[in-house]
């Protein structure tokens, strides 16, 4: 077993846990994916840039990683469990729900690659790996931890697993039923807690497979332990999602994977939390839903939606706003800039760059301290005591961690006009003399001429309005 330099904190067992290669050849990396049935959010693109992260910093380090990232097209029910998430689109777009899925899960690769996420090795679909599922429950069954009810659909036995909740701290005898993850469906179940592996067709009539216990279509938990199983060879060093898989999802799938292979399958659960924006967790009905196609339409690169994520800690809860991506925008820009200036002046002294780089990793390594990390470049970029082209060295070096593209050339800017310009040098002299007053009443003038001011450590900076 290889043990490496990176900590992160396991929802598990609560503490920050070292991660190790236990097979010594690569890093097993098993990340929930996307249900393609409509377009990945930001929120959703925050998940999955943690994988992106993790893989970077071990890549960087020299460990070889093998991640799997499942794509969810079939079995995810809707929150009141009436209807498969595919099939309800499916018919809302009046197209198969095959297709459906393949429109979408184009998309979220799509997105993936605007945002300089490192593709998975491998992402296998779930209604690719029915025969999968089907061994799996079979398993299961044999084994005592499910069973076949009266409504022919089969059911894990959540009183079969004794440490079910280590993941959650959710306790099976503080479970009650009607709670909208344990449905009693038509009082088939032994236990109010169970949740179904293999439901039964009934009407249905897409979608619907072949199996020992009739035609139907496997539950959403079993896929997650089917794959990971099957693919990282019976064992998990790694295992990332979102906060809100935690429980029922995770806390389900380490049970039927515990159940099958006798021992813990997975080593560490890493969880990223919850983004809202603009102080609200986005929903349709709040009409606040962002995509990384609507940073594109306002003209912002999509990669300054990576940088507002890296100012923030993957397992905070981060508050998104049109503002914050803009600023970052902004930053963005000016370090293209900067960098492409800087790679022109001087000799790089490699001991400097060493140095300040080493502490860079260090700060990924301690947790994924991504916000600490950005610090340092802006106290790089800032410095008289490092040249000019070991600031270049050193942004070029981290660029592998932060995947910003910092090479890529700055977009010209339009400049102030010369009565703008008149007007941004009047309001840093009002600042510099302490009339906010009249420093706030020439922020509107300039807003009116689409303007948009901003205060911050390094003093005024502006952009064009979008």
């Amino acid at each position: 077993m290889i043990v490496t330099k990176i900590q992160v904190f396991d929802t598990k067992s609560r503490t920050n846990q070292y991660l190790s290669i236990s097979d010594d050849l690569a890093l097993r990396v098993y990340g929930c994916g996307p249900t393609v049935y409509r377009d990945a959010h930001v929120g959703n693109m925050r998940t999955f840039l943690l994988g992106d992260i993790l893989i970077r910093l071990s890549n960087f380090l020299g460990y070889k990683v093998n991640f799997i990232q499942n794509i969810t097209d079939v079995g995810h029910m809707s929150e009141d469990f009436t209807e498969d998430k595919m099939l309800a689109q499916a018919k809302l777009e009046a197209k198969d729900p095959f297709e459906v899925a393949k429109i979408y899960e184009a998309k979220f690769h799509q997105d993936l690659k605007y945002l300089n996420i490192t593709p998975a090795d491998l992402y296998p679909k779930a209604s690719d790996s029915i025969e999968l599922m089907i061994e799996l429950i079979t398993k299961l069954i044999a084994k005592g931890h499910a069973y076949l009810a009266e409504d022919n659909c089969v059911y894990f036995s959540a009183q079969s697993f004794e440490s079910y909740g280590a993941i959650s701290g959710n306790r099976l005898t503080a479970l009650k039923p009607g709670h909208k993850h344990d449905l009693t469906e038509d009082g088939a179940k032994k236990f109010h807690a169970d949740w179904a592996l293999w439901k039964a067709a009934a009407g249905r009539t897409q979608m619907i497979w072949p199996s020992p216990w009739g035609d139907g279509f496997p539950g959403w938990h079993i896929e997650c332990s089917a794959m990971s199983l099957k693919f990282l060879n019976d064992y998990v060093d790694l295992h990332l999602g979102g906060i809100d898989l935690r429980f029922p999802h995770h806390e389900n799938e380490r049970a039927q994977s515990n159940a099958a292979i006798d021992s813990e399958a997975v080593a560490v659960w890493v969880h990223g939390e919850h983004l809202l924006f603009e102080g609200r967790k986005m929903s349709k009905s709040a009409g606040n839903v962002v995509l990384v196609k609507d940073l594109i339409d306002k003209n912002l690169d999509p990669l300054s939606l990576r940088l507002c994520f890296l100012e923030n800690r993957y397992r905070s809860q981060m508050d998104l706003t049109w503002q914050s991506i803009t600023t970052a925008n902004a930053l963005l820009e000016r370090w293209r800039s900067k960098i492409a200036q800087w790679s022109t002046k001087g000799i790089s002294k490699p001991m400097v760059v060493k140095k300040q780089v080493d502490e860079i990793v260090q700060n990924f390594c301690t947790d994924l301290d991504t916000p600490r990390a950005m610090q340092k470049l802006r106290d790089i970029e800032k410095s008289n005591e490092i040249s000019d082209i070991d600031k270049y060295a050193i942004f070029i070096a981290v660029d592998e961690l932060f995947g910003l593209a910092f090479t890529k050339a700055a977009k010209p800017i339009t400049p102030a006009s010369a009565d703008q310009q008149k007007l941004l040098d009047e309001r840093i002299s009002a600042r510099a003399a302490g009339d906010f007053k009249e420093s706030d009443r020439l922020r509107d003038l300039l807003k009116s001429e689409g303007i948009e001011v901003r205060d911050n450590s390094d003093g005024q900076s502006w952009s064009w309005l979008l």
